[in-house]
């Protein structure tokens, strides 16, 4: 019998803080049925690829891992030294852990077929604001697991990477900032996980995490207020507690303006944030980037899952996220999440209920 993902649920005793991450995988496993471990040692090899990671990125300043390698990757961007190590790291480790039939990664033209009948996809984005790297700003790593539909009976092919996020069964990121955070999925709410350097370990630290339903800030680039929407913009001046003429604050009741505004430009340290305390992460379309910037596979599936999860919500500003259907390996979309409630504000001037 084949392992039920969805099925797994963390026993009471994984909600103990101080639980380690593979306790807490195992404890899912073993309760459910016909579980056959391949799902949890596929977790425990990507665990492993982030304790690598990590240790690389603390000490990049000293291992000549700053600053440009001089190529460019499939979105067109600049690579850095750590993007590429990273990235090497995460599809060595998963080919080498022999349950994954595709990998697909960010920073590649192409996805990894194997040539034998792996269960699982995995999906990447293997070290997100990378831009920051320089700064020693925070950076991080971004994934999705999807379940091939039948893989003992077809070869892998890209057809089982385009699906929409609705069907992932497992989703997670790591934040390497003062401490290195992982939050992970795998379809029975969110839980955060923090490392300890001194063994190596994640311990549990943030079980069963919800959003709250409301917050008091938003993240947006501003920077691009002139090339947004004027549905958007309307949005933004509301949130920052601009209103048209002739209306009060009282107004929008149960809301309460201004947000305070809080953006690093890097996804997993906004999107963190968010989950954490509430309120509101927007990269929305602009004139620049028409179909917006974030990648749906490696960036805003694994976020929405994440959000939902969680108990928030995640829109491209109309429609919710994991209902999305791919198209195309590198598809970018616009990418709205947080509070429930401030994400469905946002969609109400989106789609025109607001002005």
């Amino acid at each position: 019998m084949s392992e039920s993902l969805s099925s797994l649920r963390p026993s009471a005793a994984a909600g103990v803080v101080g639980t380690t991450l593979r306790e807490h995988v195992l404890n899912g496993m073993h309760a459910a049925k016909g579980a056959t471990g391949e799902f949890t040692s596929l977790l425990n090899h990507i665990s492993l690829a982030i304790r690598i990671i990590n240790s690389r990125v603390r000490a990049a300043g000293l291992a000549d891992l700053l600053g440009y390698t001089g190529e460019t990757n499939v979105q067109g961007e600049s690579v850095q030294k750590l993007d590429a190590f990273t990235n090497d790291v995460l599809m060595n480790v998963l080919e080498r852990s022999g349950h994954c039939g595709v990998i697909a990664s960010e920073e590649n033209d192409e996805a990894l077929l194997a040539d034998h009948h792996g269960k699982y996809v995995v999906l990447f984005d293997p070290l997100d604001g990378s831009s920051n790297i320089d700064t020693n700003v925070g950076i991080g790593t971004i994934f999705a697991v999807l379940r091939r539909q039948e893989p003992k009976l077809s070869r892998p092919s890209l057809a089982d990477a385009l699906r929409p996020g609705r069907e992932i069964v497992a989703a997670g990121y790591v934040l390497y900032g003062p401490s290195t955070i992982f939050v992970m999925s795998t379809g029975q709410g969110a839980h955060g996980f923090t490392l300890d350097p001194s063994i190596g370990e994640f311990f549990l630290s943030n079980p069963d995490i919800k959003v709250p339903e409301r917050g008091s800030c938003y993240s947006i680039n501003e920077g691009n207020f002139s090339r947004w929407s004027p549905s958007i913009q309307n949005w933004a001046r509301w949130v920052k507690g601009i209103h048209p003429v002739g209306e009060s604050p009282d107004d929008r009741a149960p809301f309460t303006t201004p947000y305070g505004a809080r953006y690093v430009g890097s996804l997993v340290a906004d999107a963190h944030r968010t989950l954490m305390k509430g309120g509101i992460f927007a990269y929305p379309a602009d004139s620049k980037s028409k179909t917006g910037k974030l990648r749906l596979l490696y960036e805003a599936n694994p976020m929405a899952f994440l959000f939902e999860q969680a108990g928030g919500a995640a829109t491209d500003g109309k429609d919710r996220i994991l209902d999305l259907m791919p198209t195309e390996l590198h598809q970018r979309v616009p990418l709205v999440l947080g509070s429930k409630d401030d994400v469905a504000a946002y969609r109400q001037f989106v789609v025109g209920e607001r002005k």
